[in-house]
């Protein structure tokens, strides 16, 4: 065998086992595609339905959130209207009701002091308005 020969037989070897590889890879790259392909398939099968019941889920939510924005709206409809109210009661019977508060309390009194036929004593440490403190009490005020 001369040189030129056994250089052809290394080179054809070289390219024995480099096709020999390249098919390994290659087969190799076919079966990971084809299990890529079968796993985004399943996701897909799995994914669609998720994401229907998530669109429903969200419809449901949104249909609830305007329900309680409705009821918002109306509670505060209510509460205006009920202070609305208060403030026309306090307004209308407010000033008379203290006036026959004030009426009543002066009658039970004058009734008291009738049937005692004397001035009732104040109670120590109550105020009554138009008298004086007594002189004892005063503070000297000159210094």
């Amino acid at each position: 065998m001369t040189g030129g020969e056994v250089a052809g037989i290394l080179v054809a070897v070289f390219w024995a086992i480099l096709v020999s590889f390249l098919a390994v890879v290659l087969v190799r790259l076919a079966q990971t595609l084809r299990a890529t392909t079968e796993l985004v398939a399943k996701v897909t099968e799995q994914a669609v339905p998720l994401l229907a019941d998530a669109s429903a889920t969200v419809r449901s939510a949104q249909t609830q959130l305007d329900r309680v924005d409705a009821i918002a709206t109306d509670v505060q409809e209510v509460t205006s209207n009920a202070s609305a109210l208060s403030t026309t009661v306090a307004s209308t019977f407010g000033g008379p009701l203290v006036k026959v508060a004030a009426f009543g309390y002066g009658v039970r009194r004058a009734m008291s002091r009738k049937s005692d036929d004397k001035p009732a004593a104040p109670s120590r440490g109550s105020v009554i308005v138009g008298r004086t403190v007594p002189g004892a009490r005063r503070r000297n005020r000159k210094g």
